[in-house]
């Protein structure tokens, strides 16, 4: 039974995919709702027979009153069968009405309505170009993922489970009490007028007061998961004042934006109970009075007495329901912020895969600066041959590593354009690109993951065989087989860490070597590649890279210049111009840039903010 309704509904059926998300609220919810629409529709219809019951059991307990006024066994002659009936509707069909209901929301849209819209936030949100990334903290961008599913079936959950329930039952209570005497439903819509402007004054406030608490709550989780992911430099620096007062200042906001939301709250608790005093005085003592009168039985104040006190219960869930339905939205409304961003690097319409020839390179009036007119390249060309070494050395801030991301395409160029083997690479598929290169960074992060699976990360399809002839060629074996993690996994199941924490700068780094090593690309990208080794270790695997190198376009990025000396050539860049190019030996009889470099440099370093101009 609960498979059956916990299948009725797949989260991770197949849909429109779209660059441009809905940034409107209602229009976001409508989107992710499609799947669900049909459910959507039984439950609300279910919600309301379920309410219908409800009121219908209230109206018959007055009948009961009033049937009970004879002789016992005249009362049990005469409604004996219509009893035994009713009985058995509250024993049997009332509950596998409820079940169902209940079912539905808890089993089928609950669990699904989170998990579809998690799923595709994660996958729109991982489509978004590396500078998205940039921009924003990693903590506040997970919270808002993990945050905004729930909240979104919370509340489509109340929309459900409390709103179309609480209306159909307001409109079931006042058929009751006209049924009974039309007059009894005066004072009841008296005080639904009442009722319904303390709910819009509720509302118009717990919405933006809910929003604002949310937005704090992913500052301080933004600066909490900051300061842990850097937690070195934190220690380094001796600055846990520091981050504490940083991550208070969050902290307090959190607080006091929080303490707003809790006013609302509490006036509306105060004015609530108020207002469900004026309707039993006046349902009931209207009930009451029309009795002395000789208008009403027993049974219709009885009826009436019954309707009132649920109604006073219900009020402050359907209020604390409609609150927290606001609130949820409150916090949706802000996940989108994140959640509805549109792609704006994309495939170009019609894009092809990549048709890797020779790995020639060609770079044409190539500029890009971050939309700040300046930094970054400014109007480079470069023609790199098939399975050419280009070495490329500058200050920081040269444009070195601005070329390397324009060629990953984790940018668009804002002029100019990059061509492999004669394909403008902004007209070919991103994936296509950049598995076809391969690259090695400075920051040589891991997944928090064991040591096979960050290796079989660069060719997840290798064999085992394979994937430890990368890890030997990277000088990594050794390492790994001495590792053990503090779950007791050791060798190459052993995990490394968040980032990879728990390995060495130098044991990163040739993880990363075999990681590009097992993935083989036919473009090479090396951004100071063993700057995190020892010269022991650095001396193993240069002869490694170098048979890396063989059959490979390669653009190597160095400040150690004994690491690119070998290159076929080297390209200077100064102020994003490429200001000198040749062998080593030809820049050095140059006597520019380049042998300025050659001769600061000691044991190889390129102390690059030393140089003067």
């Amino acid at each position: 039974m609960f498979k059956f309704f916990e299948n009725l509904v797949d989260p991770y059926c197949d849909y429109p995919e779209t660059d441009t998300p809905p940034t409107k609220l209602w229009p976001f919810l409508w989107d992710y709702s499609q799947p669900f629409k049909r459910v959507f529709w039984v439950a609300g219809i279910m919600s309301i027979v379920v309410a219908t019951v409800e009121i219908f059991l209230i109206g018959y307990m007055g009948r009961i009153v009033d049937i009970l006024g004879g002789e016992p066994a005249q009362v049990w002659a005469e409604h004996g069968t219509e009893l035994i009936l009713m009985a058995l509707f509250i024993l049997l069909l009332r509950p596998a009405l409820q079940a169902f209901d209940v079912l539905l929301l808890n089993n089928t849209i609950l669990p699904n309505f989170g998990t579809l819209i998690r799923y595709r936030s994660h996958k729109h949100v991982l489509r978004q170009s590396v500078g998205w990334f940039e921009n924003d903290f990693a903590g506040r961008i997970a919270n808002r993922i993990m945050q905004t599913p729930p909240a979104a079936g919370e509340a489509v959950f109340q929309v459900f489970d409390a709103i179309t329930f609480s209306i159909a039952y307001f409109v079931g209570a006042a058929i009751l009490l006209s049924d009974s005497d039309p007059r009894l439903v005066l004072p009841m819509l008296g005080w639904l007028v009442l009722y319904a402007l303390l709910v819009r004054w509720t509302m118009v406030r717990v919405g933006p007061a809910s929003k604002r608490a949310s937005d704090a709550r992913s500052q301080v989780t933004g600066r909490v998961v900051d300061a842990y992911t850097n937690i070195h430099s934190v220690k380094l620096f001796a600055h846990d004042e520091r981050e504490m007062e940083y991550a208070k200042e969050a902290i307090e906001y959190s607080r006091t934006t929080f303490r707003d939301e809790m006013r609302i709250y509490t006036i509306m608790d105060i004015m609530l109970v108020t207002l469900n005093g004026l309707l039993i005085v006046a349902v009931v003592g209207w009930a009451i009075w029309l009795w002395m009168q000789g208008a009403a039985s027993v049974g219709v104040v009885a009826a009436a007495t019954a309707l009132t006190l649920r109604l006073n219960a219900m009020t402050g869930w359907i209020m604390w329901a409609l609150t927290t339905f606001f609130r949820q939205l409150g916090v949706v409304a802000e996940g989108m912020e994140t959640i509805a961003q549109p792609i704006t690097l994309v495939d170009s319409k019609g894009a092809q895969p990549l048709a890797m020839q020779d790995g020639k390179v060609e770079i044409q009036s190539l500029s890009h600066h971050y939309g700040r007119g300046a930094g970054g390249l400014d109007a480079i060309s470069l023609t790199i041959q098939p399975g050419e070494k280009i070495g490329l050395i500058g200050r920081s801030g040269a444009g070195k590593s601005t070329l390397v991301k324009l060629l990953l395409r984790f940018y668009d160029a804002e002029a100019g354009r990059i061509l492999i083997d004669g394909q403008d690479i902004a007209g070919v598929t991103q994936d296509s690109l950049r598995d076809k290169i391969g690259m090695v960074q400075q920051d040589s992060s891991l997944l928090h993951r064991s040591v096979r699976e960050n290796i079989l990360y660069g060719r997840p399809d290798a064999t085992e065989e394979q994937m430890l002839d990368a890890a030997r060629k990277a000088e990594a074996h050794d390492f790994v087989m001495d590792l053990q993690d503090p779950e007791g996994r050791s060798g190459y199941d052993a995990q490394v860490g968040e980032r990879g924490v728990k390995l060495s700068g130098g044991q990163r780094q040739r993880i990363t070597l075999a990681r590009v090593m097992l993935k083989d690309a036919p473009i090479l990208l090396l951004d100071e590649a063993t700057s995190a080794l020892d010269s022991e270790v650095e001396a193993a695997i240069q002869e490694t890279l170098y048979g890396l190198m063989e059959g490979k376009t390669v653009i190597a990025i160095a400040h150690r210049l004994s690491t690119i000396a070998r290159m076929d050539r080297i390209l200077v860049l100064d102020g994003g111009h490429i200001v000198e190019e040749g062998t080593h030996a030809e820049l050095l009889t140059q006597d520019g840039l380049y042998a300025s470099f050659w001769a600061r440099q000691s044991g190889g370093f390129l102390n690059a903010d030393e140089v003067a101009e």
